[in-house]
């Protein structure tokens, strides 16, 4: 591997997990959303993320960072909230609010910001490391 391939790598996995941060901001904002475009209330939506691979030597395949396959909606069950006076309210007066938790939003909001800064790091160090081998290059 390419000591340049690892900036394609960090920046990959950097990519990724800002798309993981914009949905989970998304999902906070849309918390208490009861209508949305598709009728009833927001669902909370989660990346798929999946190994990029790349042919090493044809021999076989090594890692060459990640990308985000797709975007799918949480199919855990709507929170039923008793409000019979809310205009989205059933005939039982209740209301699907949607499946966003905010405790698990804060929680996967720091694993996003901490991958993020680890991805960070793992570019500077590489540019680091680059820019030392130019200097020894030079003499």
């Amino acid at each position: 591997m390419s000591l340049f391939k690892s900036f394609g790598i960090s920046g990959s996995g950097m990519t990724a997990e800002r798309l993981r941060l914009d949905l989970i901001s998304n999902n906070i904002a849309n918390a208490h959303t009861t209508r949305t475009r598709e009728g009833g209330p927001y669902r909370r939506e989660v990346p798929v993320f999946a190994q990029y691979l790349e042919r090493f030597r044809g021999r076989g395949f090594a890692g060459a960072g990640v990308r985000v396959t797709a975007v799918v909606k949480d199919p855990s069950p709507l929170r039923a909230v008793h409000e019979p006076e809310h205009p989205d309210a059933d005939a039982a007066g209740f209301v699907q609010y949607p499946n966003v938790d905010l405790n698990r939003e804060f929680v996967d909001l720091m694993g996003a910001s901490r991958a993020y800064e680890a991805n960070a790091a793992a570019f500077d160090a590489a540019k680091q490391m680059v820019q030392r081998a130019l200097e020894l290059g030079r003499g």
